[in-house]
């Protein structure tokens, strides 16, 4: 199977054809004679946004040049110190030491993407439609959101199921984010729940389906890049909103503007962006990535490289309890035997964090942060301690967050599973001291 989260360059150098054969919908073959025809034809000539006169010359496993360019890029709007993991589809992640602040400005917040980063949508054009297991199907204009519905203005946690993949071994497929695929923006929107009361959710109505305007990355309109969705009662929760507005201004670009979805605490992927359609249905949807092992994890432990059959899967629903160091910035220098001060953000998914505790001596002892409480619920949380390194030398600051519940952070990666999901081990910074 292909992983879907690599870039075109990287899906070339290690199999030319069958890059073909993903991206354009056509197998090249042991010859290049006929290649390019119909559909691939048309689907790369799609992604190009272009015909391509002679295209009976190009060889098989041809990487257009316009595809060539490596992922040395700046995405306009972003802070220049967050770290692209890939250029097709965008992908970028935010260092920890640049996500110190209690609401995470658009410029820091992470970029997941599954398709094309499309331009936005004119307002006069889009349309959110609501249909399926409801009395009365409608369909929404922005204006419609903005006047005739109450709004909320919270403060959100968005993480990406796959944070902190890069740590698993041996290494599972996508986008290999060490720490940085998650945010706490402020967003402000109708709630979901109230839009479905409006449309009259059916008793018959037990799940939902998402659908956005962004592009796969073919081209072809007849694939989506992602359509996920989830149970209902998760969508009717009073934190689940349809955003309109990001930290009080429109919702950029790349974080799908006009409007996107904010199920807090669970996988980013059910956060839709560019939002177009909420499809309610009778069973669990069925759209891209919610099939096969997509944002889903074992239902028992398994050895790492296990091969796990699809039947033993279940889906990812709150993500696990977290914690990051972001102040100082690795690799900071502290005068021995002084104080000073390390602080960052705690988070729990469906739950509120109970404790964080720092350690310096590699977890030998450990010591209780001061932790604020959360503005909101599904908001992350502030935790700050006060700390002095004895003597002169290197020191590793770990940082271990326990939920409501008692469950703590793990100090090695947990469970291994095929996609890489849910790694919540603790974080840790080098110091010096001298």
């Amino acid at each position: 199977m292909h992983k879907e989260e690599r870039g075109i360059g990287e899906l070339y150098s290690e199999d030319p054809e069958r890059a073909d054969e993903l991206l354009w919908g056509r197998k090249t073959g042991p010859s290049r004679r006929g290649f390019l025809r119909g559909a691939g034809l048309a689907s790369m000539g799609a992604a190009l946004g272009a015909t391509i006169p002679f295209h009976a010359n190009m060889p098989a496993g041809l990487i257009p040049a316009a595809f060539a360019q490596g992922i040395d890029f700046q995405l306009e709007g972003k802070d220049p110190g967050l770290t692209v993991l890939n250029d097709r589809p965008v992908n970028i992640e935010t260092p920890p030491h640049l996500l110190d602040d209690d609401v995470t400005p658009a410029s820091r917040h992470f970029v997941r993407n599954n398709g094309t980063l499309p331009d936005p949508m004119p307002l006069s054009d889009w349309r959110l439609t609501i249909d399926g297991e409801v009395e009365t199907p409608m369909e929404l204009s922005y204006d419609d959101l903005m006047n005739d519905f109450d709004h909320v203005t919270l403060r959100l946690q968005i993480e990406c199921g796959g944070n902190g993949r890069a740590a698993y071994d041996p290494p599972a497929r996508g986008n290999q984010w060490t720490t940085g695929a998650i945010a706490n923006s402020e967003w402000t929107g109708v709630r979901l729940r109230d839009i479905l009361h409006a449309a009259g959710l059916k008793q018959s109505g037990t799940h939902t389906g998402h659908f956005s305007y962004d592009e796969h990355l073919s081209g072809n309109p007849d694939l989506d890049p992602i359509s996920r969705g989830g149970p209902i009662n998760k969508m009717m929760d009073p934190h689940t909103i349809i955003a309109l507005k990001m930290n009080g201004e429109d919702i950029p670009a790349a974080h799908g503007n006009p409007c996107r979805v904010i199920a807090p605490g669970w996988p980013g992927s059910f956060s839709q962006k560019w939002l177009t359609r909420i499809w309610v249905r009778n069973q669990v949807h069925d759209g891209t990535k919610m099939t096969g092992q997509s944002y889903r994890v074992p239902r028992y432990p398994v050895a790492p490289g296990t091969d796990v059959p699809e039947e033993d899967m279940m889906f990812i629903e709150s993500m696990p309890v977290k914690s990051l160091v972001t102040f100082p910035e690795a690799g900071t220098e502290v005068a021995a035997g002084m104080p000073f001060e390390v602080r960052g953000q705690a988070w729990a998914g469906d739950n509120e964090v109970a404790a964080v505790d720092v350690s310096f001596d590699f977890g030998a002892t450990w010591q209780r942060a001061d932790l604020s409480p959360p503005p909101n619920r599904y908001s992350w949380q502030r935790w700050r301690a006060n700390l002095r390194l004895p003597m002169a030398g290197y020191y590793e600051i770990w940082a271990r967050a326990t939920d409501d519940e008692g469950v703590s952070q793990p100090m090695v990666v947990p469970g291994w599973n095929p996609r890489g999901y849910l790694n919540n081990q603790c974080h840790r910074i080098h110091m010096m001291a001298v």
